[in-house]
C-alpha cells in the first residue's frame, strides 16, 4: 500500500519526494486555478492528494481529472481533520500543505524541498503570500497585502527566520513529525482556526524547529467581505489564539502579535473612547489625534508599502481598515479573558482534576451567566460559518 507503481527500467518502487495535501470544500473556480498552477510547478516529483470535505460542487470531479488521489469525507468534517487524512495517506517524507485557494509559483516546490534537503534538521517550513493578490476590491487587496507584509518582516539570513508558528495556508512538515505529533487537533478545532499554529506551538516546545521562508510564495486567491473579515478576526483567530496563549503560558511576540501591533490595539481602543467622549470633553478630541498619529507612526513602513504598491489612495482607506482590525483584535482578547476565566470558575465548581484543566479555554462554551452573552456570539460564529 505504501509504494508508488514503479516504471518499466525502475529497479524498485519509486516514492515521490513530496506529497501536496490540499482540504477542500465547494472549491469553485479558485480551486480550479490551485490545481492549474500546481501542475505548471518546475518540481514535478510531487504526489496529490485532495480531501473532500463534503462538496457539493464537484470539487471532488475537477481533483480527479487534475490527477489528484481524492479522499472524500461524506459529511464536513472540518480542515483539520481533512489534512489529518490527507497525511495518513502520503507516501512522501514530506508533505507540504496547501489551501485550496492558493496558487503556487512555479519555483515554489523546488524553494521548499531544497530547504529540507540542505538542512536535516529542519521539521517544518512555511511561506508566505506574495505581494499581487488576485482578487480585487480595497478589502481584499488590502487583507492579503497585509498577510504578504507581515511574513516579510524580521531578520532574515538568506531569505529564512525561525518562527515558532505553522501555516497550512503554504507550509512543509516532515510526515513522520507530523504523525507522531498526532497532526492537528480537530476535537479542538472542528472549524477553521488556528490549529496549525496549535501544532506549531507543540513543535517548537519539544525542540523542533520551524522557518519562515519568504521566497516560498504563493498567490492568494480568496475574495474578502467585512463581515467575513471580522468573523475571521475575532472567531476563527483571535478568540481561538488568545486561549491557546492563555493555555499554553506563551509569551506572543511574532509576526501579528509583536509588541508594537499589541500597543497598536491599546492605542486603538484609546482613540474610540475619545471620539465617543469628545462631543463632552473637547480635550479628548487631542488624545484621540495623538493617539491615531501613534498608529499610524507604529505601522510606518506597512502604510509606505501600501503606497508604493496601490498608491495614497488605496493607502489612506486602509488604514480605516487597519484601525477596523485593531478593534477586532482588542474584542478577540476582552471575549477570551471571559471565556477563560468564565471556564476557570466552571472547572473548579464541577471539580475537575488540576492535570486536567490544560483544556480550559479549547472549544468548550461556559455555562455561568456571566458570559451569557459570549455563547450568544458563538452562536452567531456558527449560523454565519453554515451559511458562508
Amino acid at each position: 500500500m505504501d509504494d508508488v507503481p514503479a516504471g518499466p527500467a525502475s529497479p524498485r518502487p519509486r516514492r515521490p519526494s513530496l506529497s501536496v495535501v490540499i482540504p477542500v470544500r465547494n472549491g469553485g473556480r479558485d480551486f480550479e486555478h490551485c490545481l492549474r498552477r500546481l501542475r505548471d510547478s518546475l518540481d514535478s516529483d510531487f504526489e496529490l492528494i485532495v480531501v473532500d470535505d463534503g462538496s457539493v460542487d464537484g470539487s471532488a470531479a475537477v481533483a480527479r481529472q487534475a490527477g489528484a488521489i481524492v479522499i472524500r469525507n461524506s459529511s464536513p468534517q472540518g480542515p483539520a481533520a481533512a489534512r489529518n487524512r490527507g497525511a495518513q495517506a502520503a507516501l512522501a517524507p514530506l508533505i507540504f500543505f496547501l489551501d485550496a485557494d492558493v496558487a503556487v509559483h512555479p519555483q515554489t516546490l523546488s524553494l521548499a524541498l531544497a530547504r529540507f534537503k540542505a538542512d536535516p534538521g529542519l521539521s517544518a517550513l512555511i511561506g508566505s503570500y506574495d505581494d499581487a493578490p488576485a482578487a480585487p476590491g480595497l478589502v481584499s487587496q488590502y487583507r492579503n497585502l497585509l498577510h504578504h507584509f507581515v511574513h516579510q518582516q524580521g531578520q532574515f539570513h538568506d531569505n529564512n527566520r525561525p518562527a515558532h508558528t505553522y501555516w497550512t495556508g503554504c507550509g512543509v512538515i516532515r510526515r513522520d513529525v507530523f504523525l507522531e505529533f498526532g497532526g492537528f487537533d480537530p476535537r479542538l478545532y472542528p472549524r477553521p482556526a488556528i490549529e496549525d499554529i496549535e501544532l506549531g506551538y507543540r513543535l517548537t516546545r519539544a525542540g523542533h524547529r520551524i522557518v519562515l521562508a519568504r521566497d516560498v510564495l504563493a498567490t492568494h486567491l480568496k475574495r474578502w467581505t467585512l463581515p467575513e473579515v471580522v468573523r475571521t478576526d475575532i472567531f476563527r483567530r483571535g478568540v481561538p489564539w488568545m486561549l491557546l496563549i492563555k493555555r499554553t503560558g506563551t509569551i506572543e511576540t511574532d509576526l501579528n502579535v509583536k509588541a508594537g501591533q499589541k500597543a497598536c490595539v491599546a492605542l486603538t481602543g484609546l482613540t474610540i473612547c475619545g471620539t465617543l467622549t469628545a462631543p463632552f470633553f473637547p480635550w479628548a478630541a487631542l488624545g484621540t489625534g495623538f493617539a491615531l498619529m501613534a498608529i499610524i507612526a507604529l505601522n510606518r513602513d506597512f502604510f509606505l508599502f501600501l503606497s508604493r504598491k496601490k498608491g495614497l489612495a488605496f493607502t489612506s482607506l486602509a488604514v480605516a481598515l487597519q484601525l477596523l482590525y485593531y478593534c477586532c483584535c482588542g474584542a478577540s482578547v476582552l471575549i477570551a479573558l471571559v471565556l477563560w476565566q468564565a471556564q476557570r470558575l466552571e472547572a473548579r465548581s464541577t471539580s475537575v482534576p488540576r492535570h486536567q484543566r490544560a483544556d480550559i479555554g479549547a472549544n468548550v462554551m461556559p455555562r455561568p451567566a456571566i458570559v451569557r452573552w459570549a455563547r450568544r456570539l458563538s452562536t452567531w460564529r456558527s449560523r454565519t460559518d453554515k451559511s458562508a
